[in-house]
């Protein structure tokens, strides 16, 4: 595209957190200490032959995520057959066929146990061939290499090895963990994506030392020689420690110059960069686990029906052989026509002792057709067969992109009718993470008159509720004539107007540039500025549609963007230090291009909950723009910035009540010797060696993200999954009870639960929380947990539960249903050790669990728990890495790949025995039929 060119010229170190500017020269940055257990790798760059030799020998970029190879496959497959009780006793009896003692002909034992481990064993191998074939196809794929003077060629992966320089192109995965060398934009920048990795679906900056820049060309690598000295292979995706030495100077390397295996280039023509780990040593698959050897626990109980089946046949073999002892001893001598006085060993009555374990062997023989052979054939063909049932199942196929349904292994089918417990993600599982601009408050007045499908969904029960009602309760409840009066608007002007992705706005005073008439016309103007602006995207010109596409990282920047465009401000283009924002006003025939002058942009992390950018426009004022969390910005606001905060927190606080995704937008002046003054401060932090470096690039931040004004709010939607709500419903019917655990706020979680049917108007909930009565108790206010003595936290939660548990007991109504709601501070308190069992006491006495605000960690504590507290089994679905902790502890995973791409695919390598699922666009869809065809015929028939 037009624009890659473009781009390939520009600078882009000026738009990334804490290095805006660039610092002087990484050459004066002292190196790490890279040296002791851990840290003892060594990379000769574009040299791997230094690798294949003592004391290196470094291994190769072949990777295997296969149970068996060609050597292993068969003791490693007796060995998993013969866990299996009953396959012990026929290897027994056929054995003992073999021996005079046998009343069968050793063909008739040997053939029924060779059939079951021969089918069993079949199946195993089939499902490992298809982990081979999808190993084989990764191995094959072309990555372009450095051979000698400075040609590349393509070679397969599997060929590349430490030390190799290799060059991979746009939308290209990299083929090993490399060292970025240069890209095709002049600073060494490179857009990357990671959501292989960790779930994530926005796009990551790395960039490269400036000692290596020079190294843009294939010619460059002719001569081209290093050494990197770094840490040993690892798991850990975020941290990397190394020096290389160029050109006898040596250089720092940390994560920002490291490009993971797995992960794709985007938005970067080409880059450069040499092979630091290969195949089972690099990040990704350091974090994955070797494929273990799953037991249902159906196939569990089989063997302890078999032990009581052997015990009973041994029981029958002891008494049969206890008489055939005694008729031996003292009849048959008086049975001349048996002649005794010529009997075999086995017939003997001067030796009857061993004539009754010859009898004994042989009534184990005789009555082992008390133990069922065949039943083990009918489970596996059945298992089999089901497996390939939910591989062509229609309802779980997307046409738009011709995948299927992929049930990885068929171990775990006969769980999946006892399930008794689903934990759910939310973001991606329950709703699609595509987000909507649906709503804004500015100045204090609410804009955006379209419904979420939280409000719906409320609406209509709160209208079901009012039918089954007397009129006299119905005046009591009505329902809000705004409320309802949004449904109807919402319904009428669906048909008239055009379906804008990431942008479902109505509201007349904002659009065709009527907010020009608003009382606060010049605020608004700074709001559209602000959501073109502040956002670190990169435009696309798309050749096919003729408009702008944003490269964003994260859904919410993307919305925002698109809603700037159509409010009428449309940002167009960036360039090494400015941005172009084409700004459209009813008075003007055109488009006015403004350009902004980029001074700095502190980018958002989860931790700072917030993102800035420094600019100065046209006139040469010089404006600190910000976005980011409420609480983050409201307490950061000037006094005389809190005009509108009263009334935008109440926008808020509604937002998030109809399930929406919120952040607050605010804005100061500075004078140009204030910039001056605290951009040195900044450049000092910047360029500063130490490990304190990022606290003081924090603090100094904090020095300029203070004395806001505030603008007002973004509210964006993250619409249900198609189906959510009813397939929630046959959950429910069948019996099952559903966990939800999401890091959104409870307000939001609570009316998502709404409108999936997760929570209903008749339940009664219970909200446990960490907070307890201010001690002066006036007004009823709340103290926070901060503020007062952990123990005497943990006694309030504790009575919560136990008042909890006790009112479910006293309910009097047999069909009543409760739903618990605990947040992820409550929780940290309620899953230590004195407390758990009474959180899951109660918990499991509740239809709906949500579980807010909680961390990847506490997910897979809660599944931890609820999983052996319950003995019960339980299901874990999830779309990104913050719930593999929740699908590795669950009895069956189910990973979601959505129209973002396959995030789960780190489940696939974490846990491959589990049940994972590839279905493009579908997402929630194929959980529906996967719990319908599955479970209801466990539960329901």
């Amino acid at each position: 595209m037009a624009g890659g060119r473009i781009r390939a010229r520009i600078h882009r170190s000026q738009l990334y957190t804490f290095a805006c500017l660039k610092p002087g020269s990484t050459e004066t940055d002292e190196p790490r200490t890279v040296e002791g257990p851990g840290y003892s790798r060594l990379v000769h760059c574009n040299e791997s032959h230094m690798h294949q030799r003592p004391p290196l020998q470094y291994g190769s970029n072949y990777i295997s995520t296969t149970r068996y190879n060609i050597v292993s496959f068969v003791p490693k497959a007796f060995f998993e057959q013969f866990r299996r009780v009953a396959n012990i006793y026929f290897l027994v009896a056929a054995i003992c066929s073999l021996f005079p003692v046998s009343p069968f002909k050793p063909m008739s034992m040997i053939a029924p146990l060779a059939f079951v481990l021969g089918v069993s064993m079949l199946k195993e191998g089939l499902e490992d061939w298809r982990r081979f074939m999808q190993d084989m196809k990764v191995n094959s794929r072309k990555a372009s290499m450095h051979t000698t003077n400075g040609i590349f060629s393509n070679k397969h992966w599997k060929t590349i090895r430490v030390g190799d320089v290799v060059k991979v192109e746009k939308d290209k995965f990299f083929p090993a963990d490399l060292l970025l060398l240069s890209s095709s934009y002049e600073d060494g920048l490179c857009y990357v994506e990671t959501m292989n990795l960790d779930g994530e679906t926005n796009l990551k900056v790395k960039r490269s030392l400036e000692a290596t820049l020079c190294l843009d060309s294939e010619e460059c690598f002719k001569d081209f020689k290093g050494l990197i000295k770094c840490e040993d292979p690892n798991p850990s995706l975020y941290t990397f420690v190394g020096n290389l030495e160029y050109e006898r100077q040596i250089y720092p390397l940390d994560p920002a110059q490291i490009l993971l295996r797995d992960s794709k280039l985007r938005n970067t023509a080409y880059i450069y960069g040499v092979v630091i780990f290969t195949g089972h040593d690099t990040k990704v698959m350091q974090n994955s686990m070797e494929a273990p050897s799953k037991r249902s626990s159906i196939e569990k109980k089989m063997d302890y029906i078999i032990y009581l089946l052997l015990a009973a046949l041994m029981v029958i073999s002891l008494i049969s052989s206890l008489g055939f002892f005694i008729l031996t001893k003292y009849k048959m001598p008086e049975w001349w026509y048996l002649r005794p006085d010529q009997a075999e060993t086995c017939y003997d009555p001067e030796n009857a002792f061993a004539s009754a374990m010859c009898h004994a062997v042989a009534a184990l023989m005789l009555y082992g057709y008390l133990i069922p052979i065949s039943l083990y054939v009918s489970i596996e063909m059945v298992k089999f067969l089901q497996a390939i049932f939910i591989n062509q199942d229609i309802d779980m196929y997307d046409e738009e992109s011709g995948v299927a349904a992929d049930a990885r292994t068929s171990n775990l089918n006969e769980e999946l009718g006892q399930v008794d417990t689903i934990l759910s993600d939310k973001t991606g599982t329950l709703t699609c993470n595509q987000m909507d601009f649906l709503k804004c408050s500015i100045a204090g007045i609410a804009y955006g008159v379209r419904a979420s499908e939280v409000e719906l969904a409320a609406a209509k029960q709160m209208a079901l509720d009012l039918e089954d009602n007397s009129l006299e309760d119905a005046a009591q409840y009505p329902i809000p004539e705004i409320e309802l009066k949004t449904v109807v608007t919402c319904k009428d002007m669906k048909g008239d107007k055009r379906h804008i992705k990431g942008f479902s706005f109505e509201d007349s005073r904002l659009m065709e540039g009527n907010w020009m008439k608003e009382p606060h016309a010049d605020e608004i103007l700074l709001f559209f500025r602000i959501l073109a602006l502040c956002h670190t995207a990169v435009p696309e010109y798309n050749d096919q549609t003729g408009k702008l596409t944003y490269e964003a990282e994260s859904p919410d920047e993307g919305a925002f963007l698109i809603a700037a465009r159509e409010f009428g401000f449309e940002f167009v283009k960036r360039t090494q230090s400015s941005v172009f924002v084409n700004e459209k006003y009813p008075d003007a025939t055109k488009p006015i291009q403004r350009e902004y002058k980029i001074l700095n942009l502190l980018d958002f992390t989860s931790k700072r909950k917030r993102m800035s950018v420094i600019l100065q426009d046209e006139e040469g004022q010089i404006f600190v723009l910000c976005k980011g969390a409420d609480s983050i910005i409201f307490e950061r606001l000037a006094k005389h910035g809190r005009v509108h905060e009263e009334m935008t927190t109440r926008h808020l606080n509604e937002f998030g009540d109809n399930g929406l995704r919120t952040l607050a937008l605010a804005y100061k002046k500075l004078e140009e010797k204030d910039y001056v003054a605290w951009d040195n401060e900044f450049t000092k932090a910047k360029t500063a060696i130490g490990s304190d470096r990022e606290g003081m690039l924090e603090k100094v931040s904090d020095m300029i993200e203070k004395d806001f004004i505030l603008i007002g709010a973004t509210a964006v939607e993250d619409k249900l999954q198609k189906g959510v709500a009813q397939c929630i419903d046959k959950l429910a019917l069948a019996g099952l009870k559903i966990w939800v655990l999401t890091g959104d706020k409870v307000e939001t979680a609570i009316n998502i639960g709404f409108a999936c049917s997760l929570l209903r108007q008749e339940m009664k909930q219970i909200f446990i929380s960490s907070t307890i009565p201010d001690s002066s108790g006036k007004d009823g206010r709340k103290t926070s947990l901060l503020l007062v003595p952990e123990k005497a936290v943990k006694e309030s939660i504790l009575n919560q539960m136990t008042n909890a548990i006790q009112m479910i007991k006293l309910e009097k109504d047999p069909h009543a249903a409760f739903a618990l709601i605990i947040d992820g501070k409550t929780l940290t308190y309620a899953l230590e050790d004195d407390m758990k069992l009474q959180f899951l006491g109660l918990a499991v006495e509740c239809a709906s669990v949500i579980c807010c605000r909680v961390s990847p960690k506490q997910k897979g504590l809660v599944t931890r728990l609820v999983k052996e507290g319950t003995k019960k089994t339980t299901l874990a679905i999830g779309d990104g890495a913050n719930d593999v902790g929740m699908i590795q502890e669950a009895d069956i995973g189910v990973g979601i790949s959505g129209v973002e791409g396959m995030q789960v695919s780190v489940f696939f390598l974490l846990k491959p025995s589990q049940v994972y699922f590839h279905s493009y666009g579908l997402v929630f869809s194929p959980v529906i039929s996967f719990v319908y065809h599955c479970i209801f015929f466990g539960k329901i028939f």
